[in-house]
Formats: C-alpha cells, structure tokens, sequence
C-alpha cells in the first residue's frame, strides 16, 4: 500500500457521487470472468534470416490486430533492466504528497486523478497518473525533486517509440495500399505521450473501475504493465481478463488505426477493474499523429468520411463536455455505411472518458 498522504482523495470524490446517485441503489453482484491469454508474437523472428519466418511474424501481428484488437510481444528490444528502473521510478514519483503531485507542476503539470466530470459511481475511475508530452519528456524543468526520473523516462519513452513505429509499419504495408503515407511521416513528439499509471488499492468495492471502459484515440498504444493483473477487454461481446505475461508488452489498435483501415485492424473496448489489497502500475505509450493529419480509409469504399486527428479530438471533447460520454469513431460513418461497419455503435456511445485520458 502507499502512504496514506500520498493517495489521493479518491473516497471522498466516490462517496459524493454515490450519495447523488439514486440509480446506483443496489451494490453489482461481482462476475467471475473468463482469463484469457492474448496471443504471444516473438519480435525477434523479424530479424530472421529466413524470409518465411519474418513474413510469419508480420502475418500474425496483423491477424491479432485483427482479430482481438490486442496482443502481446516479446524480444522487443526494451529490456528488463530498463523496465526495472522505470518501474522504480515512477513508484517513488506516485509514493510523493498527494500535495506535491497535484500543485508542483510536476511533468508539464500532467498530474490528474479520478473522473472530474464524473456523475455517477460507474464513470468513475480510481485511479492517479501523469499523462507526458514527449516533447515534455527530456526537459530538466519538468521533474523538480525527481532528477532520477528524467534519464530512465526519456531512455524509455525513446524506446517505446522506436516499437511503436516498427509495429505500426508492419501493419501499414499489410494494408496494401498508400504505402507512401508512413505513419512515421505523419507522427511526431507535439501529439504522441508517455502516461504513468497508478491503481491504488481499492478495498471498498471490487466493482469499482480503476479505469472505465473505453477506446483509445490514437495509432496504437504500448502498455508495459506489472504482474497484479487487471486489464480486461471485450472479446466475442463479453468482457474476459487479460493475464499479465513477464516480459512482455501489451499493444492495441486505436480509433484512428481502425478508421485508416476501413475497419480491418479493430479499436476494442477495453478497462481496468480495481483491486481490493495491491496497488497496480503501468505505464502506456499513445503513437497519434500531428493535430492537421488527415485520416481517410486505405480501402474503399469507405465506411468512414475523412476526418483530421484535430477534428477527431474537437468531436471527442465536445462529446464528453455536453454528455460525459464519448462517441468516436460512429461520428464519422459515411452515410449508409452502417451496415458496413463491424463498430458497436451502441457499445460506444456508452464510452466514457476519463480525465486521465487527456490525449482523447
């Protein structure tokens, strides 16, 4: 467990919202949920000599992004000793005053906590992180006391990039299509970010959210999460848990991969269940493009009107701002295209944002 002064005021912000919430009158009857083990790709065939091996390799990061939506990597080239001490770090960093955190400026004054917008228990996310430019990633100014932090956080946020566009080129190319339009042309440091996770352990519910369900706005993002568990993502329409793997790297599909893709690589709902005694970290890296990048189907038709990463974003928060939810990607749908599209409509437009995913 944390000090209690670092944590916080999470209870305090959840029981406001419980008393004002007569919906929420009965507590969840908790729901055992099936484990599943995401499947498993050895990056390190992409360095193969044999040309079959390699194309192997490539074949199955697609089919999974295809399929679930997520997998997980090993041998991708960050290694453990580096995982290490970012982990070491950013425990020491989320163990600092709860004060410290919230009114120091700390990491470009990236500090958020709980859902701010929240009106009832189940949009609420308990839940503490810092959600980092990478512009913000190397500057001295940004990390006060924490000095250490600066050198692992920017060796690792380096790495985590360099992952971030292999992957995504390997899926780009097995589109067919457009080959030229890299994503590593329409990427860069202004719009991608590194987020710090903290999960405190949550002992009053087991149905809490440490994170709400939802999508992500972006490429594709990278998560590097500890062995405590809790991620869970919808699979064959119901909800199933991720076991955690050592050593290795979670990825998942976002919105706008789905959208380039004309829905051939899927953006999946996924979330973070609380749990009752050990604290959880992660840490995830977003790859999004610049804020006036167009995005527009590889294949046609399209399901998709094109759309820019600003107009994208400007919809979300206009969304989240009159509702609390997020719609996404069904915002964009050409018209007649619905009975195109493998989307959930219904399942997103109950997406919530919360505030510590400040990218979105």
């Amino acid at each position: 467990m944390v000090h209690s002064d670092s944590d916080p005021p999470l209870l305090n912000h959840y029981g406001t919202l419980l008393c004002h919430s007569p919906q929420w009158d009965e507590p969840q009857t908790r729901v055992t949920m099936e484990e599943c083990q995401l499947p498993l790709i050895d990056l390190c065939d992409l360095g193969s000599d044999d040309e079959m091996v390699r194309r192997a390799c490539a074949a199955a990061i697609c089919k999974a992004s295809s399929e679930w939506g997520f997998f997980q990597v090993v041998n991708h080239g960050i290694s453990s000793q580096l995982v290490d001490k970012m982990r070491s770090e950013q425990v020491k960093l989320f163990r600092a005053p709860f004060e410290t955190k919230a009114t120091s400026g700390l990491l470009n004054n990236s500090y958020r906590w709980g859902s701010p917008r929240a009106t009832c228990p189940n949009q609420f996310s308990w839940s503490e992180a810092f959600h980092v430019p990478l512009t913000k990633v190397s500057d001295e100014a940004c990390y006060g006391d924490f000095k250490s932090l600066r050198e692992v956080m920017t060796c690792f946020a380096a790495a985590m990039s360099e992952l971030s566009r292999l992957l995504a080129g390997i899926l780009t190319e097995n589109l067919g299509h457009w080959k030229q339009a890299s994503i590593s042309n329409i990427c860069d440091e202004t719009t991608c970010f590194l987020r710090l996770n903290h999960y405190p352990a949550c002992p009053i519910s087991p149905e809490i959210f440490g994170l709400v369900p939802h999508t992500d706005s972006d490429f594709l993002t990278i998560l590097c999460q500890d062995q405590v568990g809790g991620l869970q993502l919808m699979k064959d329409s119901k909800w199933v848990t991720v076991k955690p793997s050592k050593d290795a790297l979670i990825v998942n599909i976002g919105d706008l991969f789905q959208a380039w893709s004309n829905d051939v690589y899927k953006s999946v709902e996924h979330k973070v269940v609380s749990n009752a005694t050990t604290d959880r970290y992660s840490i995830a890296y977003f790859l999004c493009p610049s804020y006036d990048s167009l995005i527009e189907s590889f294949v046609k038709p399209s399901i998709y009107r094109r759309f820019t990463f600003r107009e994208y974003r400007e919809q979300v928060q206009e969304d989240v701002r009159k509702t609390g939810y997020k719609v996404g990607l069904p915002r964009f749908l050409l018209k007649g295209s619905e009975d195109l599209t493998t989307t959930t409509t219904e399942s997103n437009t109950r997406l919530y944002i919360p505030s510590i995913a400040a990218k979105s």
